[in-house]
């Protein structure tokens, strides 16, 4: 029985560190506070330094990036041409990734091929420069796709952390229950049977 309560109060444990980091890591006012990198709604400085480092670094982005690209996300939009193309809701990750941001002001020729005004890009923001209309570069290396990536992990893990709240009560539960029947029995004050003297 000792055993049994001490892996539930090491799990408890974890599910709690777990569950803090967790909160701790996508909780948007850390972001905020560091915020003012970016322009409009891609900020990359709206998340907290961790996932900054651990996630967009250049050996995960790279893995990241060619995930994106092999799964084809940028693909399917191309069949829409003109208005068609702008009546589709796309994912974040689809406008941050798939075409250059709004503020640069390029000119849509279809979902994926852009070109950029004769007087240059409306902001001189990075992502403006990055964009390419090439298929299997487009706006991988954008902050705006970096940001839009980030955004889908923060909402994965933010559910994530609410499952692990849920078991962590139930956890929490059996182990009190655990530890009031281990206390039951020690203070019943039945002795074990020990056979005929």
């Amino acid at each position: 029985m000792w055993i049994y309560l001490l892996i539930l109060f090491l799990l408890i444990i974890g599910l709690t560190a777990f569950t803090v980091f967790t909160l701790v890591v996508t909780n948007r006012h850390v972001g905020k506070a560091l915020s003012g990198k970016g322009i409009g709604e891609h900020r990359l400085g709206d998340y907290s330094r961790w996932l900054q480092n651990y996630v967009i670094n250049a050996e995960n982005w790279d893995e990241i990036k060619n995930c994106l690209v092999d799964v084809n996300l940028c693909q399917h939009l191309t069949a829409n041409k003109g208005e068609e193309f702008f009546i589709h809701n796309l994912s974040l990750i689809q406008s941050g990734c798939c075409q250059p941001p709004a503020y640069c002001g390029f000119q849509s020729q279809n979902a994926t091929y852009w070109i950029v005004p004769k007087t240059g890009p409306a902001v001189p923001h990075q992502d403006c420069k990055t964009w390419s209309n090439v298929q299997k570069e487009l706006c991988f290396d954008c902050e705006s796709c970096k940001t839009a990536v980030l955004n889908n992990i923060k909402k994965d893990w933010r559910f994530i952390a609410i499952i692990n709240s849920i078991i962590l009560v139930i956890v929490i539960i059996v182990y009190s229950i655990g530890c009031c029947a281990l206390k039951s029995n020690s203070s019943s004050g039945y002795q074990k049977y020990r056979g005929p003297a």
